[in-house]
């Protein structure tokens, strides 16, 4: 019997590792008392996935997100990156494979506020260790992506928050990341603009990218197609 391309596909698909995956990954802050962050969690997120989190503040959110960034390393269980275990990674293996596989969104925008968009965006290729003309390229393509040619060479005091927040995702595609990590990504914009903001991420995921979404807003939450909540250290999926 000949297979389908289709179903070809689909079985390459389900052959290919998780692009992030918690075995058990749990997190305690030491004390005294010792405080138990993140309880152990089995958790698989496939490439094309598009997964939110909510829960209320002090819920373990961002101790789960840092996780998954690479940011900590858990207390128990093993974090699995691209098939990779990374659990006896060395500090510099965890930034290599950081900087090559995530990419970061956060509340704050964190853009260099004298210089231009174009060379805030090309801040990410500098841990990929690419020379100055691809990192150039690369946030060009990035700006165009996110609807900010116009403003390539604008600083960012010269943006209105939504472009700032724009600019930040286009430092976090030019990466080319495996998974898009965004942590409260619509908290500093009011509604309209992080409309806006709710709507890109949709376009990007719709490419194809795997993105992770952590928010408190159930409008933010309501986008992902795998739906997570997490409260006292717990993660269900609903």
């Amino acid at each position: 019997m000949i297979e389908s391309p289709q179903a070809a596909e689909a079985e390459a698909w389900s052959a290919e590792p998780p692009v992030v995956e918690l075995r058990g990954v749990g997190m305690t802050y030491p004390g005294p008392p010792p405080v138990s962050a993140l309880h152990p969690t089995h958790l698989a997120v496939h490439r094309g996935d598009y997964v939110t989190i909510s829960g209320p503040s002090g819920s373990g959110k961002s101790t789960l997100l840092n996780l998954i960034g690479l940011l900590d390393r858990p207390t128990e269980g093993e974090l699995m990156v691209g098939g990779v275990s990374t659990s006896d990674m060395r500090d510099d293996a965890l930034a290599s494979l950081r900087a090559a596989h995530i990419g970061f969104i956060f509340q704050s925008f964190h853009l260099l506020p004298y210089r231009s968009a174009t060379e805030n965006v090309m801040l990410a290729g500098i841990y990929r260790g690419w020379s100055r003309k691809q990192r150039h390229n690369h946030a060009v393509t990035a700006l165009d992506r996110v609807g900010l040619s116009h403003r390539a060479h604008a600083a960012p005091t010269e943006l209105s928050g939504g472009e700032r927040q724009r600019v930040a995702i286009a430092r976090a595609l030019a990466g080319q990341p495996s998974v898009l990590l965004c942590d409260e990504p619509t908290g500093n914009l009011d509604s309209r603009t992080a409309s806006g903001i709710v709507d890109l991420l949709a376009e990007l995921h719709t490419d194809g990218l795997t993105i992770i979404v952590i928010s408190h807003d159930e409008t933010v939450a309501a986008q992902g197609e795998r739906r997570l909540s997490i409260r006292d250290g717990e993660v269900h999926e609903q």
